[in-house]
């Protein structure tokens, strides 16, 4: 860990290049004028298109970006993992390639670390949540109905597992996302089961989110897998 760095932010990016730098122009410049002293790690994972050649010109421009690539496509857990495991930073927090929270929210979410939480969770439903875009009706359809199995099988205190804006201090995530098993989408579930067993503080806080037309979830496909891995993390529990 880097005792300079004040924050490390990854982003988790497959097939990005027509939204990534201005995601990464916007990170920056809210860090900047804040007075944070960060790093912005995007992990491309796999993207077939020019996202890597994209970072690694912004990185000749801004010297706070770092770039991983996989040579395959892995699942966005996996892209998350190995931004967490590469962090230098005293927080980290992860966010999706589209911003679909503003950073500005990180404001808020820091606040709750200060006050003693180890991780604080982005939520759609909390108070305080604010939904500008909201998401087509089948994903919304599809979001209850997921969040009803995750407390059915797993029994998960939260109203909204899976918005991409959590902050963790660095620690805690690293020993969370080390032997982390899901590679895709369910892999936040897997993170906050372990943090609930392993005593972890955690709070849940109302942000600001809008809908991006170009969710990489396939709505047929993805859930019927994240079914069976819920069912995978109740076995491991």
């Amino acid at each position: 860990m880097d005792k300079d760095l004040d924050i490390s932010v990854v982003i988790p990016a497959y097939n990005e290049e027509k939204r990534i730098e201005k995601t990464i122009r916007a990170i920056c410049q809210y860090l900047k004028n804040k007075g944070y002293h960060f790093e912005i790690i995007v992990v491309d994972d796999g993207s077939t298109d020019s996202t890597s050649r994209l970072i690694l010109m912004l990185s000749k421009q801004i010297e706070n970006i770092r770039l991983i690539s996989h040579r395959k496509n892995m699942g966005k857990g996996a892209a998350v993992r190995s931004g967490v495991l590469a962090s230098r930073g005293g927080m980290v927090l992860f966010t999706d390639a589209d911003l679909s929270t503003p950073i500005a929210e990180l404001e808020k979410m820091e606040n709750q670390l200060h006050d003693g939480y180890d991780i604080v969770i982005g939520s759609r439903k909390q108070k305080g949540a604010l939904i500008p875009v909201p998401q087509p009706w089948h994903r919304r359809v599809s979001g209850v109905v997921f969040h009803f199995l995750v407390r059915i099988i797993l029994g998960l205190p939260f109203s909204d597992t899976q918005c991409g804006f959590k902050l963790f201090k660095t620690d805690v995530a690293r020993s969370l996302f080390l032997d982390m098993n899901s590679s895709g989408f369910t892999f936040d579930i897997e993170i906050l089961h372990k943090a609930l067993t392993s005593g972890y503080r955690i709070k849940e806080i109302g942000v600001v989110w809008m809908d991006s037309p170009n969710t990489t979830v396939k709505f047929f496909k993805d859930p019927i897998y994240m079914f069976f891995d819920l069912l995978k993390i109740r076995r491991k529990k």
